[in-house]
């Protein structure tokens, strides 16, 4: 067993940090307040080969395995939780999903334009009655002559407006249940493709979440991914995977709201000394350090087990429910050692707690993890 990470993935990790602190800290807060999208951040990303990290060099990825991938999401988040989760989608669900499942054609096709940050990908599972019932699809896609005919409305799609390539669940044959579910590739100038409303959000306020409606939308059958009734089981293994990109986000914002806190700790003073030298403030900064430590090893070892071509649906829900379940609390308590300081924007870490909360809800709820993680320990 070897903890030492390569020269390349601590060259990854150092890369990351400071293109984060040069590039997407300035300006942060005004594009949280604002609900700006990080168009032009998310195009330096690209640039910088992180909108397609482990895709295969032949589709313009960077073929690097999943441990970069954690520690790129992590120094991300630790800045901007917003950039993150378009890059998460893109990588983990989008990317992933059509180069692992997708038809050569499908793969030549798409995933140059997703790498390169010339198209922005988008995950369409989520519906106003079917979240975490994921097998409950009321969105339909009925199979015609040449072509499926797509109906339904889905909803929380980050990067919903600014996304060109959108992967859609959909029902085609309701008799048959979860089997009777399909994945597709739409192209959102597609006729029929309608972009809904914006939400306006808790947090990661930068990335826009909209509703997208589909009316009538003729997609061809060779944009359908894999073969018929694959669509369920194409989500569920789409989405193991990333849910460890969004547990290293989630490890991102608390390693971003421990080190704010550790920081401030040392430079404000009360009763004559620094702050981290009272019991209260040290004893808290000391369970928040330990907490990070233990969510990266978890991150580590799902990314680990996924690169070695493992099962890795268990490890990647505990350390998804470990480490947005902590994130959250991290981030309060580093709101708290910042006293009133820390509920004002201008100090961060009131960001990083708004954008943990979102850690615990999507890619599958901490209820749906513990779902996955007492299935498994009980068969």
């Amino acid at each position: 067993m070897n903890f030492t990470l390569s020269e390349e993935q601590r060259m990854i990790q150092q890369a990351t940090r400071e293109f984060a602190q040069k590039e997407l800290l300035p300006g942060v807060i005004k594009r949280d307040e604002n609900q700006t999208f990080p168009k032009e951040q998310v195009q330096k990303m690209a640039e910088m080969g992180l909108m397609g990290m482990m895709c295969s060099p032949k589709y313009g990825g960077g073929g690097m395995d999943t441990i970069s991938y954690i520690l790129a999401m992590e120094e991300i988040s630790k800045i901007d939780a917003s950039c993150s989760v378009i890059m998460s989608v893109n990588n983990s669900l989008v990317c992933w999903g059509i180069e692992k499942y997708g038809t050569d054609n499908q793969k030549d096709k798409y995933l140059p334009d997703l790498t390169s940050g010339n198209k922005i990908g988008a995950f369409c599972l989520s519906e106003p009655e079917a979240g975490s019932d994921a097998t409950s699809q009321s969105t339909t896609a009925i199979e015609k002559k040449d072509h499926y005919l797509l109906n339904g409305t889905k909803n929380w799609i980050t990067s919903g407006n600014s996304a060109s390539t959108f992967l859609v669940i959909a029902q085609s044959d309701v008799t048959k249940g979860h089997k009777g579910i399909n994945a597709f590739i739409v192209e959102k100038n597609w006729d029929g493709v309608v972009i809904g409303k914006k939400e306006n959000k808790l947090g990661i306020r930068g990335s826009d979440t909209h509703s997208v409606m589909f009316n009538d939308v003729k997609v061809p059958k060779e944009n359908r991914i894999s073969e018929e009734g694959f669509g369920f089981k194409f989500a569920m293994q789409t989405l193991a995977g990333g849910r460890i990109g969004i547990a290293a986000q989630a490890l991102g914002i608390a390693s971003g709201a421990y080190e704010l806190a550790l920081q401030y700790s040392k430079e404000r003073k009360s009763f004559g000394k620094p702050i981290c030298q009272h019991q209260a403030i040290a004893f808290k900064l000391a369970d928040m350090s330990t907490t990070i430590d233990a969510a990266r090893l978890l991150c580590f070892k799902a990314g680990w087990e996924k690169d070695q071509g493992l099962d890795y649906r268990l490890s990647g829900a505990m350390a998804k429910l470990f480490c947005a379940e902590h994130a959250m609390k991290i981030t309060t308590d580093a709101v708290q050692i910042h006293g009133g300081y820390g509920f004002v924007k201008e100090y961060h870490v009131e960001r990083l707690m708004r954008d943990a909360k979102i850690t615990q809800i999507y890619e599958g709820t901490s209820e749906i993890q513990k779902i996955v993680i007492s299935r498994s320990i009980l068969n």
